[in-house]
């Protein structure tokens, strides 16, 4: 949910360019700023988290493409849209991880402790 502030901002002073298939409404300014730049912004459709904004949308918020990419018009290599899992129990925990049970393999030029003599 966005903030008073920013739907206040985008009702007066936003339009609608398009939504992207997670339901996040993307707008530019009415108004260009002294660079001739047009201000871009998204409103997230629940929790708002930055990585929950496709790639074709991405390039089209930081001026990277002057319109938003076609969605349907993707790479072999792209793969699809996973949010943020830190902090849940799906997140990313290499071997020897504190929160990963289990030994981690010894490595080479792995670190010793120090004792004194």
């Amino acid at each position: 949910m966005a903030t008073i502030g920013t739907l206040l901002k985008t009702m007066v002073s936003g339009e609608l360019v398009g939504t992207d298939r997670y339901g996040n409404k993307y707008y530019r300014g009415r108004r260009r700023n002294r660079y001739n730049r047009e201000r871009r912004w998204v409103v997230y459709k629940g929790k708002p988290e930055a990585s929950k904004v496709p790639p074709e949308w991405h390039a089209w918020l930081h001026h990277i493409s002057e319109e938003p990419l076609d969605e349907n018009q993707r790479h072999a290599w792209q793969q699809e849209h996973v949010p943020n899992l830190t902090g849940t129990r799906a997140a990313y925990r290499p071997p020897g991880s504190v929160l990963n049970p289990g030994a981690r393999r010894r490595g080479t030029g792995d670190y010793e402790p120090w004792t004194p003599q």
